[in-house]
């Protein structure tokens, strides 16, 4: 695979980004692209490894080495084959998933891995350039219908795989275009909604209906869609947010990250927004959450044009360097700086938000903190307390917590009898992503909690598959593993 020796003579790169004080000004992805030449050096670095560990990183399975061989020879059209033969969407991956897969890379044991994700995104967009990613319609219909709730990358790839088996597949969405969190929580200088819409296009055309603006379970109801379709797929996500249940939660100028960045998202895409409206320009403001989200409402806060921002994260901070009890392949909990973090925030660890303050009006002016430390023990759940003396004030005209999500919305899930799990999550069956109600499925972030964009696109395909083999006996849809290229 590649070029045998080309991981000894070639470094690892990635695409620069343009200056941060140009990036900040505008909502618009600020990578700069490497040459074809470049790129068919990142995938000669792929190594004949024998056995490619970047398959179990990778929760889809993406035949990696294969479509890495074919950058380097220069066979664009035959790598994208190969990549869409297991990711419906590597357009979105490319751009927004972690790369689990590059954290298992055999190269990565003690080299830089090879840059899968980059190469990844250019297949794609190469793809989409010369044309070769067109509408394919099943060749006939099976005349069963299915109804798909949610249109984020699980839905999406959960519609396309059941079109493809020839069914009838309609998408409901309660925004009012689809995408999900790809559209309404992801800024655009992460990923342009170009990039949605290209790709819905080939859907529609495909024959894919998306119907928008309908909330399940509340503008048309689980008996009507019983009575309407053979099958439902549950694809909703893990929307209930995680609060902070302390002094003052309720100010003014506290807000939840995915009530100001689907804002935001709107305002760039010209919606005009008719609610309270979230700016953090001229404000000083405090990020509560060290993740990805975290992250997104950094960038956005100062492309509004906050005065500060600072982040807060409660766990202890990372080392650069793998933990020694998360040895390769194993995902790492190490630290990473992202894109935003570069562009002006100041990150605190094990730092734990006690209460927030406000002036008489109940308008919020600050909050205090206090530093935590973490204790670990073998066998037992880490113990988190606080350092006494530590207690710190600090001042915020606006705070957005970016704290995670807790599961699933449950009113759909009542209407059909669907079980919740202990975490509040739709109950379904990994064997065959079958609830316990009959004809009822679940997939991606409302069946295994909130998770990574590839784990949804993984959970539809496989949901997918499952659907197909109920409502006709059999399925050749693939599952992960089985190395096929996609069945119209």
């Amino acid at each position: 695979m590649g070029k045998i020796t080309g991981f000894l003579e070639y470094e690892r790169k990635i695409e620069p980004y343009k200056p941060v004080e140009e990036r900040v000004k505008k909502y618009e992805e600020f990578t700069i692209p490497l040459e074809k030449s470049e790129l068919k050096n990142q995938g000669a670095r792929c190594m004949d490894c024998g056995i490619p560990f970047c398959h179990s990183g990778c929760p889809l399975g993406n035949l990696i080495p294969d479509f890495n061989d074919a950058v380097y020879r220069e066979r664009w059209e035959e790598a994208a084959h190969i990549l869409h033969g297991t990711n419906n969407f590597p357009e979105f991956t490319g751009r927004l998933c972690p790369a689990p897969c590059e954290e298992a890379c055999v190269l990565g044991i003690n080299e830089d891995p090879v840059t899968i994700e980059n190469i990844e995104k250019n297949i794609a967009e190469e793809a989409f350039k010369n044309g070769w990613i067109k509408a394919n319609p099943p060749h006939k219909r099976t005349g069963k219908k299915v109804a798909v709730i949610g249109s984020g990358p699980a839905g999406l790839a959960t519609a396309q795989q059941l079109n493809r088996a020839g069914h009838l597949v309609t998408v409901y969405e309660r925004d009012e275009k689809p995408g999900g969190l790809l559209r309404y929580g992801i800024p655009d200088f992460k990923m342009e909604k170009h990039v949605i819409d290209r790709r819905l296009v080939i859907l529609e055309e495909e024959g894919i209906t998306f119907k928008c603006g309908v909330h399940v379970g509340v503008d048309i109801t689980a008996d009507a869609l019983k009575e309407e379709y053979d099958a439902v797929v549950l694809c909703s996500g893990a929307t209930v947010r995680r609060t902070l249940p302390i002094e003052g939660a309720d100010l003014k100028g506290i807000y939840q990250a995915m009530d100001f960045l689907p804002q935001n998202n709107r305002r760039v895409d010209g919606i005009k927004w008719k609610g309270e409206e979230i700016n953090a320009n001229g404000k000083d403001v405090i990020v509560i959450g060290g993740g990805d989200t975290g992250s997104d409402c950094i960038g956005t806060s100062i492309r509004q044009g906050a005065t500060s921002v600072n982040n807060f994260e409660i766990m202890s901070k990372g080392t650069p360097e793998r933990p020694e009890n998360q040895p390769w392949p194993y995902w790492p909990m190490r630290l990473r700086t992202s894109s935003s973090h570069k562009e002006g925030a100041e990150r605190f660890f094990s730092i734990s938000t006690k209460k927030f303050v406000s002036d008489k009006d109940g308008n919020l002016t600050g909050l205090v903190t206090s530093e935590v430390e973490w204790t670990h023990k073998p066998g037992e759940r880490p113990n988190l307390s606080e350092v006494p003396g530590t207690e710190k004030e600090w001042k915020a005209d606006m705070v957005f917590l970016a704290l995670g999500f807790t599961g699933s919305e449950a009113t759909i899930a009542e209407q059909l009898g669907v079980k919740l799990d202990p975490r509040t999550n739709i109950q379904a069956s990994v064997d065959d992503y079958m609830t316990n109600v009959p004809g009822v499925f679940a997939a991606g972030d409302t069946r295994r909690g909130q998770s990574l964009i590839v784990w949804a696109i993984s959970e539809g395909r496989q949901a997918a598959h499952y659907v197909d083999k109920y409502l006709m006996g059999k399925s050749d849809l693939p599952l992960k593993g089985d190395g096929d290229l996609p069945r119209v």
